[in-house]
């Protein structure tokens, strides 16, 4: 190399040159002189803002190193879970809730028409399918027909009239299993293909689980029926109140964590899409005159709870059979005390279980107990919505939706407050009392509804901070836009 430069002087000059020419990138010379940062005032002299001019030689600055360290990070971590659920899993969750207050419905009348009991057994795989030849039916009926059920009530029944009943208990079940399958598979999906947050993969395996105990609980409280033990020697078969009421409430549970779920991953979409106007949204609901209002929808989502829950009790002992009248039970608003708290129901000796065996198990006083919840849910709602239209701090800072919110549970308490005492009067007729069933999951509904529109979702506030600060906190420069990718180096 050295006699190379003595016989061409001029090549020793040219090499220092050359070699910087060669084997430096110009590329990222280019991006480097276009890269300017400019923080804000309040980054400068924080220890975590570090800021190094390129060199000469072409050195990279810290903050740009920084930079595409971050997004390196963020595609090597590309397996996480996002902070927002897709839209989709919201409108997959609503579904799945509106599935959920069909079979709830269909539930009660399947308790209406006594169909409940026709199928002695529990197979959840290769039950699935009917009888379909003459000796598979005349099966079925045999089992039924060794019912208590059947003893007691249908001795009379012939194959055609327990077909009906069977039919209805099928489709009963079979909804339930589709609800079970449409719900695991695609939750396995979502939650596979990170299409859900953390938090919300956590909640649908919840769910799933609770689905799951549902199917469970639904043929313990058959089984409640099939038995002589389980009732009075010589009473109305049925099943037990007691499990039929948990069956009805774990129903009330899974279909309110779907439904808010969803509401909840479309409204955290919605304060994202622009997070000046989700701030000011938040900051509105965060307001202090705000806070009796939200937790008065509180109590109101208990207490519409609670009567519904009620309601199981009087379907469980067909408490709605007596005292067909109203207000009046009988010659007054109750019926006599001794009535009410008889020893009748009283299992222990000394007498100590005679409270709450009564509220739980005669019919007069779980009847009586109903009205009451009933009375006080529509007393409630009413003064709500007074307190919206007489109270002029409310009416200030009570944001539209919500105010709307509560012209609909105002709606439904009085068509569901119409529909029960009509299905009282009336001796339980099958569409009456269907009706007031389902009114009651929709006056639930329209209060879970309401609390979304008044409740500071706080994942969604802090996902809103978080993106108004990295907004802020963000490089502004008014330079060229980078040269493309792929020039010449």
């Amino acid at each position: 190399m050295a006699s190379l430069y003595r016989t061409w002087p001029a090549l020793a000059k040219a090499a220092p040159r050359l070699s910087k020419r060669f084997f430096t990138c110009t590329h990222r010379r280019n991006i480097q002189s276009h890269i300017r940062l400019s923080p804000p005032k309040a980054l400068k002299g924080s220890r975590s803002y570090t800021t190094t001019v390129a060199s000469e030689n072409g050195n990279l600055s810290s903050s740009s190193l920084s930079s595409l360290g971050r997004s390196t990070s963020s595609e090597t971590n590309g397996w996480r879970y996002p902070d927002v659920s897709d839209k989709v899993v919201a409108y997959w969750l609503l579904g799945s809730a509106a599935s959920v207050f069909g079979i709830v419905v269909f539930g009660g009348l399947t308790r209406l028409t006594e169909s409940g009991l026709s199928i002695t057994e529990w197979k959840p795989v290769t039950g699935s399918l009917p009888p379909s030849t003459a000796a598979q039916w005349d099966t079925e009926f045999t089992k039924y027909r060794a019912s208590p059920e059947f003893k007691l009530l249908n001795s009379q029944m012939t194959l055609d009239e327990f077909k009906k009943i069977y039919y209805m208990e099928w489709t009963h079940r079979i909804w339930g299993r589709v609800v079970g399958i449409s719900f695991l598979l695609p939750a396995v999906y979502f939650i596979g293909l990170r299409k859900v947050s953390a938090p919300m993969a956590i909640k649908i395996v919840g769910i799933a689980g609770l689905i799951g105990f549902q199917g469970v609980l639904g043929w313990w409280m058959v089984k409640s029926g099939l038995k002589d033990d389980l009732f009075a020697p010589g009473s109305h078969p049925r099943v037990s109140q007691y499990r039929l009421t948990a069956h009805l409430g774990t129903a009330f549970l899974c279909y309110t964590a779907m439904l808010w779920n969803g509401l909840t991953i479309l409204r955290t979409h919605k304060l994202l899409e622009d997070v000046k106007t989700g701030d000011a949204i938040i900051r509105k609901l965060k307001d202090s005159r705000l806070l009796i209002f939200r937790r008065s929808v509180a109590a109101l989502v208990v207490l519409v709870f609670c009567t519904a829950m009620s309601g199981g009790l009087v379907a469980g002992l067909d408490a709605g059979l007596i005292y067909n009248e109203f207000p009046k039970m009988g010659l007054g608003l109750t019926p006599p005390k001794s009535e009410l708290f008889s020893a009748f129901y009283s299992h222990s000796p000394d007498k100590s279980d005679i409270w709450w065996r009564n509220f739980l198990e005669n019919p007069s006083l779980v009847q009586l107990d109903h009205r009451i919840l009933a009375t006080t849910t529509f007393s409630a709602v009413t003064a709500l919505w007074a307190y919206t239209k007489l109270s002029p701090t409310l009416r200030k800072v009570l944001p539209v939706a919500a105010r709307k919110g509560v012209h609909g549970v105002v709606g439904f308490v009085c068509l569901q407050a119409t529909l029960g005492i009509c299905t009282l009067v009336y001796l339980v007729p099958l569409p009456l009392a269907s009706a007031h069933q389902a009114g009651s999951l929709a006056l639930f509904s329209s209060v879970i509804i309401l609390g979304s529109r008044t409740w500071v979702p706080r994942r969604a506030s802090r996902l809103v901070a978080q993106r108004l600060s990295s907004r802020w906190s963000a490089p502004k420069s008014n330079l060229k836009p980078l040269p493309a990718m792929g020039g010449k180096h």
